[in-house]
């Protein structure tokens, strides 16, 4: 079985989230796996390792009831190194019986 490609990891994270999942699964992240959120509350910007990020992923999906409608303004950049892309992109969502409609953008560099 081969190896996933960056931009494999992209499309299933995307797959997740859109199925209303946390974009993250227990497969995805390399043991030392490290996730900075630099706009984060303090305390909460920084996490190293698989379990503390993928309990990270979890309790954010959790304490945020969005459900994501779509993906847009998707852009890969390839770079010098095959296992790595940055990706900017755009997330719609809807806070559910609310009506309430929001997007936000993210920038991610993303290593298989």
């Amino acid at each position: 079985m081969s190896m996933p490609t960056p931009r494999d990891l992209f499309a299933r994270f995307q797959r997740k989230v859109l199925a209303g999942e946390a974009g993250l699964d227990e497969e995805m992240p390399a043991e030392n796996v490290v996730v900075e959120q630099p706009f984060a509350p303090a305390g909460h910007r920084r996490a190293e390792g698989r379990d503390k990020v993928l309990a990270m992923t979890r309790a954010g999906r959790e304490a945020l009831p969005l459900e994501v409608e779509k993906f847009r303004d998707v852009v890969i950049h390839e770079t010098a190194d095959p296992e790595v892309i940055v990706v900017e992109y755009q997330m719609v969502a809807a806070l559910p019986g609310a009506g309430i409609w929001a997007q936000a953008a993210f920038a991610l560099v993303l290593r298989a």
